[in-house]
């Protein structure tokens, strides 16, 4: 991201910085050599002579010393004149505001850590933000649309302006220190490119992608993305159970929203330090205490646990599935030691 004083409006405004102090110094050497005025009454002159406030002279004057003053006068004048058509100018423009809202950008962008790249705000970059930032999950945005950049913009959701293919773009929003990244472009080809470009530069990301057509989930996979999604596929899936079993395919709907009703279904992960390791889910009083309901145990090799039976052990890492009100699975997740909402609650992978 190119620095303020890089740009050909930083330059133009060090130049009068110096034209200015170039000006003051004329002034003060002047009074010294003309009228023999000591540093300190010399740039006392120069500043009241251009600034023009007319306060009185400090000595008086003979003839040499007041053609200098006019002459310092004048020029003076024409360079606070020129400054500030200069600077009605590039405000007008908008260049200045430019430079500063992306240094300002730049440094928001170089803060991020641990946080979501989202790669095209169009339907479903937009239901992604949405999400995550209801988990008050950090993220950036990189996006090329003008419209769709100012809608960003307005809902203040930081963002970069420019191609998510592009290499220092995503080297900019902070790559290196993401948890993720999610590429959702229209294109398929964009998106495999995007993946694999991320890829390169962070072997440890988590990348989600997007599959439009058929055979682009191969093609992702092999560029390195860790999901893939294919939306029509997803939604034909998701009609079809409408039709097949309605009330499950509700019931999930709102326990997965959290929307319409004080149920959730969310995912915490036990931290080493847990009460809960080494201990029975008989034993663990979470039914008692919390009202919610283990439907599975993700262990830390992979292998999942459907409906855990009451003898089942909690381990260290382990990742819960559990299904209960919104208020009781929060206080589960700060009781257990992870901070915030138990949504993304990482293992420390």
């Amino acid at each position: 991201m190119e620095n303020i004083w890089q740009s050909a409006t930083g330059r133009r405004i060090a130049i009068i910085l110096i034209l200015s102090a170039l000006l003051v110094a004329y002034g003060t050497v002047g009074y010294m050599v003309l009228q023999g005025f000591t540093f300190i009454e010399a740039l006392y002159m120069t500043i009241i002579t251009l600034s023009t406030v007319g306060f009185t002279e400090v000595r008086q004057l003979d003839n040499t010393g007041r053609i200098f003053t006019i002459i310092l006068i004048m020029m003076g004048v024409s360079f606070v004149a020129f400054t500030l058509a200069y600077f009605s100018q590039i405000l007008l423009d908008g260049n200045l505001l430019e430079a500063y809202r992306r240094r300002r950008l730049k440094k928001q962008l170089d803060q991020l850590e641990n946080h979501y790249i989202v790669c095209g705000y169009g339907q479903m970059g937009q239901i992604i933000v949405q999400e995550l930032q209801r988990y008050k999950i950090p993220l950036v945005v990189i996006e090329s649309d003008e419209a769709v950049l100012m809608r960003l913009r307005e809902k203040r959701i930081l963002n970069l302006n420019g191609d998510a293919t592009d290499e220092d773009n995503l080297i900019d929003v902070g790559i290196m220190r993401a948890k993720g990244l999610i590429s959702v472009v229209n294109k398929d080809s964009e998106n495999v490119f995007i993946v694999l470009t991320a890829r390169d530069l962070n072997k440890d990301l988590l990348i989600f992608a997007r599959a439009s057509t058929a055979g682009s989930e191969k093609r992702l996979s092999k560029a390195g993305a860790d999901r893939i999604v294919s939306p029509y596929a997803i939604g034909a899936i998701r009609i079809a159970h409408n039709i097949v079993r309605p009330t499950v395919t509700d019931f999930l709907e709102l326990a997965l929203s959290g929307e319409g009703m004080e149920l959730s279904m969310e995912e915490i992960c036990i931290p080493p330090e847990s009460r809960l390791v080494n201990m029975e889910l008989k034993d663990s009083g979470i039914r008692g205490k919390y009202n919610l309901i283990i439907m599975a145990i993700k262990r830390s090799d992979g292998s999942m646990i459907f409906n855990p039976a009451p003898h089942e052990v909690f381990n260290a890492k382990d990742i819960v599935i559990a299904i209960g009100p919104v208020q009781n699975l929060t206080l589960f997740a700060e009781d257990l030691g992870a901070n915030g909402s138990p949504a993304l609650q990482g293992c420390g992978e």
